[in-house]
């Protein structure tokens, strides 16, 4: 018998929880990382893209770009499935912090945690805000930020989803 592919569940905004808290599983950052997003962003400066100037620096190797960093963290909330098909839009991104490198051979997930709902005046979408930690495999914070969601909410009676 042949796998079946369901799409996401239907979330809305309705279905968040302030405190809901979620945690991905991990991802191995690796050096072809750093120098695939370095080709697609135009990014090559020297500390990611360089190990023999990066030797010298404060980090004695390459590190990831903060955003690759910042990025793959999204990416593993999105593929943890908690947003289902919920989140119509991108508004904002608050505060982001790098606090630790990422290296090659580190393995980052993410613990997020809703921090706010807004229904706002709309009778279609709210507004959800969520802080990303992104944590290495020791359980260290490397990156930390809040992003803000424009979430579909549930249709009454009579509407279209």
């Amino acid at each position: 018998m042949s796998a079946v592919y369901k799409d996401p569940e239907d979330r809305y905004f309705e279905d968040f929880g302030v405190g809901d808290v979620i945690r991905t599983r991990g991802r191995t950052v690796d050096a072809a990382d750093f120098t695939a997003f370095a080709g697609l962003t135009g990014d090559h400066y020297p500390l990611h893209i360089d190990e023999e100037f990066a030797k010298e620096g404060r980090f004695g190797t390459r590190i990831a770009h903060g955003p690759l960093t910042q990025c793959i963290a999204i990416g593993l909330v999105g593929m943890s499935g908690y947003y289902g098909n919920g989140i119509a839009a991108l508004l904002e991104i608050r505060s982001v912090k790098a606090t630790k490198p990422v290296v090659a051979g580190d393995t980052i997930h993410v613990v997020a945690e809703v921090l706010s709902l807004e229904a706002g005046e709309s009778p279609r979408y709210g507004q959800l805000e969520v802080n990303y930690s992104v944590r290495n495999q020791r359980d260290e914070e490397v990156m930390v930020f809040q992003q803000v969601m424009l979430a579909r909410r549930r249709p009454q009676e009579g509407e279209d989803a």
